[in-house]
């Protein structure tokens, strides 16, 4: 903040000084009169130096316009619109910085846009693609002939097969909100099968990504219990897609949900933040020696072992989650590997086999 009123510096210096004292948020917005008690304390020329922070509120709006090509500094009514009668508030857009633009800050905004071109939903991936679009027009010139700017034209993200879903932004908003403020969430959530959207009250933990779905995970409504198991049976799973709105309700989420055992990092490694059969198991298989190729590049688990069977097949050991993403891509690889353990999950991948040729003779 300025150790002197804001009025009394020349006109560069001011706009600096007024920058910094602007809120960031519509929460705290602030009228001329509020912006004037930093700005000026000259009592007698109270008349000119408002008048002066209107010019400084125009010029501020003005570079933000032609140097960031942003329209950071907010108005209420918007710029343009008759305030005749009205009292106008301002506010710097809260994920506004002037950031020092380099070759780096570009090129990281150009991978993650190339990365996650087919990845994120639109609505997420639209704020990356307008950051990418504010950078670009601040130095685009220099960039695209600097060694990182040619390096990036020579990389290309493929689609996935399935396209993400599309998400309500009003939702995100809510569950964003409810997550850094620790509220509970009313949602009304359309499952699969189900005609009718049902209302749910949730006690909101994190978003997950796999693959490019998105759900929320948390709690139903329960009270404390002293067995961490009971309170463990009302975690649950929302994709964020099927959400179809989302409201905070005021009040605080009991302490119990903050508990440590129920931190994602551990529901994850317990296998609540995925449809899961097990959480560990110990899987044998049997895997044709060129396919196993990508395993050694992409191991199944940190205690991956592959040892030699014959010139044609390896056996692969490791530990990990049995998941029904695992049971898919074992399927993807039918033609390729075997399960050899646990005899229970290769009679589940067997009858998904079966089942599919079966469909396949049908027509």
């Amino acid at each position: 903040m300025p150790t002197h009123p804001i009025a009394s510096y020349t006109k560069s210096a001011r706009l600096f000084a007024l920058y910094q004292c602007l809120p960031r948020s519509e929460a705290d917005a602030m009228s001329l009169t509020e912006l004037m008690q930093n700005y000026g304390d000259d009592a007698d020329n109270y008349i000119n130096e408002r008048k002066n922070l209107e010019n400084d509120l125009i010029g501020l709006n003005q570079i933000f316009n032609d140097i960031f090509y942003s329209d950071a500094l907010i108005r209420v009514p918007a710029w343009g619109n008759n305030i005749s009668g009205k009292t106008a508030q301002f506010y710097i857009e809260p994920s506004f910085s002037i950031d020092i633009i380099n070759e780096q800050t570009v090129f990281f905004w150009e991978m993650l846009d190339k990365y996650t071109a087919n990845y994120l939903p639109v609505s997420f991936k639209q704020g990356i693609t307008d950051k990418l679009t504010q950078l670009r027009r601040q130095d685009k010139d220099s960039f695209h002939q600097s060694p990182l700017g040619q390096w990036q034209d020579h990389l290309i993200t493929l689609p996935s097969i399935v396209q993400a879903p599309k998400l309500d932004r009003d939702v995100l908003a809510s569950i964003h909100q409810a997550l850094l403020q620790n509220d509970p969430l009313h949602i009304s959530y359309q499952n699969k099968w189900e005609g009718q959207p049902t209302q749910r009250v949730v006690y909101p933990k994190g978003l997950i990504f796999i693959d490019n779905m998105i759900y929320l995970t948390g709690f139903n409504p329960v009270d404390d219990h002293i067995d961490e198991d009971v309170l463990l049976k009302a975690h649950r799973n929302f994709a964020v897609n099927r959400i179809i709105e989302a409201a905070i309700i005021d009040k605080p989420i009991p302490d119990w949900v903050g508990r440590d055992v129920f931190s994602l990092e551990n529901l994850r490694q317990i296998g609540k933040l995925e449809p899961t059969i097990d959480s560990q198991i110990k899987l044998v298989l049997k895997v044709q020696k060129y396919a196993c190729q990508h395993l050694y590049e992409r191991p199944l688990s940190t205690d991956q072992k592959i040892t030699k069977i014959d010139g044609n097949w390896n056996q692969v050991r490791a530990t990990v989650a049995n998941t029904y993403r695992l049971q898919d891509w074992l399927v993807s690889m039918s033609q390729l590997s075997v399960v050899i353990e646990p005899l229970e999950l290769k009679e589940v991948i067997l009858e998904r086999l079966e089942s599919g040729m079966q469909l396949y003779n049908r027509n």
